[in-house]
């Protein structure tokens, strides 16, 4: 099996935007997904990067932006994905996790072949993610109850879209085989 990497997207997150009351009850669908798949790349030693936006500001840092995340509206959505003192963290802007970010340089490093995407906005960061994980020739996999949306329809045609024109490997979280542990 090629070299696997969780990648958690956009769960560091205040909820004081626009779309947040409409997307809150989908993470608080997708949270055990997203935790259990922590869980599993844990144990079996994956790395686990986060990416997350910076929401603006630009001389935040990862510890200011869980901080701020762990004091916003809902930091019961926060603290089972929290990162810990493994996790690896890139700071991004836009909506793909590879946009003018260190993601594709740190993923050779760590030779990962093969990318496990979970977190938010499925029909936005995490559709752009995979679109732009597959054309850098990543093996793609979303683990879809690891997944939260803002509306629904979309995130269904975003799944059906990364299955198709991204050979998408679409499953649910228990479904997600990591790495076995090796030697380096």
């Amino acid at each position: 099996m090629p070299r696997t990497a969780l990648i958690v997207i956009d769960m560091l997150n205040t909820y004081a935007h626009e779309d947040a009351e409409a997307l809150v009850p989908s993470v608080r669908e997708a949270l055990p997904g997203v935790v259990a798949l922590l869980r599993n790349a844990h144990a079996s030693d994956s790395p686990v990067v986060y990416v997350n936006d910076n929401f603006g500001e630009w001389r935040s840092h990862h510890g200011e932006i869980l901080k701020a995340a762990l004091d916003g509206r809902h930091r019961d959505l926060v603290e089972p994905v929290a990162p810990d003192e493994n996790a690896l963290f890139v700071v991004k802007a836009r909506h793909s996790i590879f946009f003018e970010t260190p993601l594709a340089y740190l993923l050779g490093q760590l030779k990962a072949e093969r990318l496990v995407l979970c977190g938010q906005v499925t029909e936005q960061c995490v559709l752009y993610s995979a679109l732009d994980a597959h054309i850098r020739h990543f093996e793609v996999v979303v683990a879809r109850d690891a997944v939260a949306h803002i509306d629904a329809d979309l995130a269904g045609a975003a799944l059906r879209m990364m299955r198709t024109n991204m050979a998408a490997t679409i499953c649910r979280a228990d479904e997600v085989a990591f790495d076995a542990r090796r030697p380096e």
